[in-house]
């Protein structure tokens, strides 16, 4: 059933450019003397003296081999026959199982609710469901941070944008809406910024094998910009309601030195509805 979804949940997942615009040169870019971008120069700094962690970044990616290696037969068949809708190796090996290197592990209720899903997957339904903040621009697509003194707020490619409050509020003691990315307050430690989120709706996935979420989850996050190119980036998921323990997953980040990000709407120039109800 796991693999079911899998083969058909990637094949929605896009492939995605580093998008530019054309001969514009980004100011401001530490440069070699090849005119390339120097990536390992310091990292730029607010007037606040904090890291500014503003531009495009784009995880680290998995190598189809690897891919292959981890998942089996559902990805080299679909590398072999072309049966997924992106290019395998532009994604991240968590955006299929976030579990994948954890030892926590889904509680009966969380189980049974990933086998529901499975059960009714319809692989017709492009745009049915909802995902979390993982899944599927941070670990399929490039995402775009926008830093200021008071709020850091993060875009994504084909996912409602998230606001990063620093302003010192903190959360109401109930949210009245749910939602599917949460609420984030940051503060900083040292030159880490340390994002936690609640009021998660029920209703979102961690990963395209439907991982579920509880509105009694908690995301930490850790943003470390090391130097110009490099961006340490990790999550700790605390959901008591579906796993049996907390579990940390880390990603780092390359920047697109002279990138962008370009909206991304999943059933524009969808052609694979057709051929999915034939079967």
């Amino acid at each position: 059933m796991r693999a079911t979804r899998l083969s058909v949940l990637l094949s929605f997942l896009t492939a995605t450019l580093s998008a530019q615009w054309l001969n514009y040169r980004t100011p401001g870019v530490p440069r070699g003397r090849d005119g390339k971008p120097n990536l390992s120069a310091s990292a730029p700094r607010t007037a606040e003296g904090k890291p500014d962690l503003s531009g495009v970044w784009m995880h680290e990616l998995t190598s189809a081999a690897e891919m292959v290696r981890l998942y089996g037969a559902v990805v080299e068949e679909a590398i072999k026959t072309g049966g997924l809708g992106m290019e395998i190796g532009t994604q991240h090996k968590y955006v299929a199982n976030i579990l994948l290197d954890s030892d926590a592990a889904m509680l009966p209720g969380a189980a049974e609710i990933v086998r529901r899903r499975a059960a009714r997957l319809n692989p017709a339904d492009v745009c049915t469901g909802g995902s979390s903040i993982t899944l599927p621009d941070l670990l399929s697509e490039p995402i775009k941070i926008v830093q200021s003194p008071r709020m850091t707020v993060i875009l994504y490619e084909g996912f409602p944008p998230r606001q990063i409050y620093t302003d010192g509020r903190g959360w109401p003691k109930e949210f009245d809406l749910p939602a599917y990315v949460g609420y984030s307050v940051g503060h900083w430690e040292g030159d880490t910024l340390v994002v936690e989120t609640r009021g998660f709706n029920d209703k979102g996935v961690l990963d395209v094998i439907g991982h579920p979420q509880s509105e009694a989850m908690r995301v930490i996050e850790r943003y470390r910009r090391r130097d110009y190119g490099h961006l340490e980036y990790e999550m700790t998921f605390d959901d008591p309601r579906m796993y049996t323990k907390p579990f940390t997953i880390r990603v780092p980040h390359n920047l697109l030195a002279g990138g962008d990000i370009f909206e991304s709407v999943c059933t524009d120039n969808e052609k694979d509805r057709a051929h999915l109800e034939r079967r």
